[in-house]
């Protein structure tokens, strides 16, 4: 199955999309780690990337797709994949449509409280980048001492309440229409809606699991 995960920051995307990969023994596409893979690979479309990122600026959609579609053109996304990262805009799920069929998306509807608590509440360890959370699991066993090598917690700036709530802000606005896009579409739609901050990922996926099953996906 075709699969593109939605949702907003925090709410795990990343996670489910690598147990969904690992259940259904499909890849998971996440467009920031192709692009570390293509710029080392050192081909002339990884050094166009290494350019633009370097530079800081965006990668331009065409480079973006002509990725994408690389990589799903390998051995290992014929029987499947999942999306995380993209498409961004509705031009790119567009231009996705030219190279393939998505059979559904996953869509985690998280509220914005819940969003603020589980991120704001975030810490990371200066030293080897292992993540904690000082109200849920996984929580430090030291305050603000990193567990696996002792290093100190400190929170992102991109985890304060202020900027996460711009970040949603800036989420919803790019998202809505792609969303209201794929909805005009063929394609189903499995909407999971979490409102507990310490949510247990078995918990979720299970529900993401039936969603598909109710889809006749699997």
């Amino acid at each position: 199955m075709n699969l593109i995960i939605f949702g907003p920051p925090g709410a795990g995307k990343g996670t489910y999309a690598a147990k969904l990969a690992e259940r259904f023994s499909i890849p998971a596409i996440a467009t920031g780690d192709i692009f570390r893979t293509e710029v080392k690979s050192g081909s002339a479309l990884g050094k166009k990337v290494a350019g633009y990122l370097q530079s800081g600026k965006l990668v331009p959609d065409v480079i973006v797709n002509e990725v994408l579609e690389n990589w799903l053109k390998k051995p290992e996304s014929n029987r499947g994949f999942i999306l995380d990262g993209y498409p961004r805009t509705v031009a790119q799920a567009k231009a996705l449509d030219e190279m393939t069929q998505i059979d559904a998306i996953i869509n985690l509807d998280v509220p914005e409280q819940v969003v603020v608590e589980r991120l704001s509440n975030r810490r990371i360890c200066r030293s080897c980048g292992a993540i904690y959370n000082i109200k849920y699991s996984p929580k430090p066993k030291f305050d603000l001492k990193c567990d696996r090598c002792g290093g100190d917690l400190s929170q992102r700036e991109d985890d304060k309440p202020e900027v996460i709530r711009e970040r949603l802000r800036v989420y919803e606005k790019q998202t809505q229409p792609l969303i209201e896009y794929y909805r005009g579409s063929k394609t189903k739609f499995v909407s999971i809606e979490n409102i507990q901050v310490d949510a247990p990922i078995e918990m979720v996926l299970q529900r993401i699991l039936v969603g598909l099953r109710k889809a006749k996906l699997y």
